[in-house]
């Protein structure tokens, strides 16, 4: 790996601190080649620290350490991404990250239809009488039928994905699986669960 130490003054380069499963960014440090070299020797990451002007591992006081996974260069050879995995909090001030974030991992699109999957099971706990008059929604009369007819829906969904995955028709297969798919998340919510809970199992099995 060939990494410009010399670019900058200070022979330092950044590093972008990734979590390996979650894909959060953790924090961001610097190190000189020492640093680089020692982190590789022990596998547990190590920086330069500015304000110490020493070495320091991550976690040598708080035992929070940051066990290395894997190590990328970017284009210009002169910044380091590292995906680790964390023992603890990363932030000196007790969170997950140094910009307060929990470590959870984001799917994108899906994290943001289960956030509006939570919002209409709370929404569903509200007695109908105290409701405002645009809080009905589908989701909201799913959850307000109970498991029963949750999982009905996900059955219905998924027969109807089967059948289509036995025509030719593309884009009716796909809209199908979307169906299941959705319905599924909301079979998870009402069940107390989501993709994260589902994600650990298939981790387990890997």
């Amino acid at each position: 790996m060939n990494i410009d130490f010399n670019k900058n003054n200070d022979g330092l380069v950044p590093a972008i601190i990734q979590d390996s499963i979650t894909r959060k960014v953790l924090m961001l440090g610097y190190m000189n080649e020492e640093a680089f070299l020692k982190t590789n020797e022990t596998k547990k990451l190590t920086f330069f620290s500015r304000t110490k002007n020493r070495l320091w591992m991550k976690g040598e006081e708080s035992g929070n350490f940051l066990n290395l996974v894997n190590i990328k260069l970017d284009c210009d050879n002169d910044t380091l991404l590292i995906q680790v995995k964390p023992e603890g909090s990363v932030c000196h001030k007790g969170t997950d990250t140094c910009w307060a974030e929990e470590n959870t991992a984001d799917y994108g699109f899906l994290s943001k239809l289960e956030g509006i999957i939570a919002s209409r099971k709370k929404l569903s706990e509200t007695e109908p009488g105290l409701r405002d008059e645009n809080d009905s929604s589908y989701v909201v009369s799913l959850f307000d039928k109970g498991i029963n007819k949750i999982a009905q829906k996900v059955g219905e969904e998924a027969v109807e994905t089967v059948i289509e995955a036995k025509d030719d028709n593309d884009g009716l297969f796909l809209n199908e699986s979307a169906d299941l798919l959705f319905h599924y998340m909301i079979l998870l919510k009402a069940k107390g669960f989501g993709i994260k809970d589902i994600v650990k199992v298939l981790e387990k099995r890997h």
